[in-house]
């Protein structure tokens, strides 16, 4: 089996290789390829990785490759894309200019979150474009950000076989399960990537959902989140445990606030621990994951990512929340749009499971107000149409203003004009 990591400088990989290895058992990977467009990432983080799997005695080839995307690819069984499109100063630039407009600043959320979605996607439709050249089988797994977006472009824009992952869902479950003292509970994850719900929390036999929200009970915060939190009344009226980024949205003034005053962003800060993981993954003497790495926010991708791969690989049946085509599992929704909902994974994919827990009017128009966003922001970024991006600012609820919209839009096209060429089209 071979699996090609595109993006593989990022200082995430070791996780992936550490689930490689954990599943050494069950997931027999004898080629392994990093690929990335930063030499100096590459080759400090494909070094480190390296040593992980010759200290595990793992039977494994593994290559570096710089900037060959065909070379990469080629006969891969599955394609790990973890990519950042103008690496993390482009992710400040998201965080900073919206502020400047009295928008909330934020990589997937928002304004912020939509140009991140500009600048991949069309990368994105390159590398599916390759793939069908060099490894007309495989499977994509995407955890580049906005993961749903991305899944919204590739499943409605290309043939490719995909599926979109995120850590928020494993660590939302789990939390809850500790919470709740229910290790076995069958916990119901419905909703958008970054916009979702738990709708339901069955243990023998009996649905705890309302015992959880009469606790106020609300999912555990993630590391690069800074958590507001809501109150038990909050959670009541919502009907349903709302997962942590939607702290953004039930939040805003008090999250723009925060954002306003925190002496440096998110992504300033991600800059400063990437700095320091990469000298201590140079050391020659590492040859495991560091705990450091957990900072970063990527806590369990390796095990959500790996998961995966395994099931599809072993035909496993099991259950797992991953971004797919509806299907009609969430039923006020279109078929074709992407979702995050759990889906029984095997060798032929996902088969999301129909939503049977709590579905209220307020969660069906939010999911929806946003889902319509996604599909404007989507048209916006493979054809370059600013008109799209307008329509889908103004129905975005952390936008919503036109002439805001429109200066900020502005502005961030000019900073992002590198990595935006469909916008940038010469007269003919």
């Amino acid at each position: 089996m071979k699996i090609c990591i595109i993006g593989a400088g990022s200082t995430y990989t070791p996780e992936l290789v550490e689930g490689i290895i954990n599943k050494r058992d069950t997931l027999p990977v004898t080629e392994l390829v990093f690929m990335d467009i930063d030499e100096r990432k590459l080759n400090i983080v494909g070094s480190l990785c390296q040593r992980m799997i010759e200290a595990a005695g793992l039977p494994c080839k593994t290559e570096l490759v710089l900037n060959d995307y065909a070379y990469a690819l080629k006969g891969a069984d599955f394609v790990l894309a973890q990519i950042r499109v103008g690496k993390l100063p482009a992710r400040v630039k998201d965080e900073k200019i919206p502020l400047k407009h009295n928008l909330i600043g934020q990589e997937t959320c928002g304004i912020g979150g939509m140009f991140k979605g500009l600048r991949t996607i069309p990368v994105m439709m390159k590398i599916v474009k390759l793939m069908e050249e060099h490894c007309p089988d495989a499977w994509l797994i995407n955890f580049s950000n906005p993961s749903g977006m991305i899944a919204e472009a590739l499943l409605n824009y290309t043939n490719v076989k995909m599926m979109g992952l995120c850590n928020v869902p494993i660590n939302t479950i789990d939390g809850i399960k500790r919470s709740m003292n229910l290790p076995d509970a069958n916990i119901e994850y419905m909703g958008l990537n970054h916009f979702a719900y738990i709708t339901k929390i069955e243990a023998n036999g009996k649905d705890y959902l309302q015992e959880a929200l009469n606790a106020g009970l609300n999912s555990e915060s993630m590391k690069n989140i800074p958590a507001s939190g809501f109150t038990k009344e909050q959670v009541a009226a919502i009907g349903a445990i709302p997962t942590c980024y939607l702290e953004y949205y039930y939040f805003q003034d008090s999250k723009l606030e925060h954002l306003k005053n925190a002496p440096r962003t998110r992504g300033e800060t991600c800059m400063a621990i990437e700095e320091e993981l990469l000298e201590i993954y140079q050391n020659s003497e590492l040859h495991v994951k560091p705990e450091q790495l957990s900072k970063r926010g990527g806590a369990r991708y390796s095990e959500v990512a790996i998961n995966l791969v395994n099931s599809i690989w072993n035909d496993s049946g099991d259950v797992q929340v991953v971004n797919v085509l509806n299907k009609g599992a969430i039923p006020f929704l279109k078929d074709t749009d992407a979702v995050e909902v759990c889906a029984k994974i095997g060798r032929n994919g996902a088969t999301p499971l129909p939503v049977t827990g709590v579905i209220t009017d307020h969660m069906k128009e939010y999911i929806s107000q946003v889902k319509a966003y996604e599909r404007h922001a989507v048209k916006a970024a493979i054809y370059g149409d600013k008109e799209e991006a307008m329509r889908a600012l103004v129905i975005n609820p952390l936008v919503g203003d036109l002439k805001t919209a429109s200066a900020c839009f502005d502005e961030m096209l000019e900073a992002h004009k590198d990595y935006l060429p469909q916008f940038f089209k010469e007269e003919k």
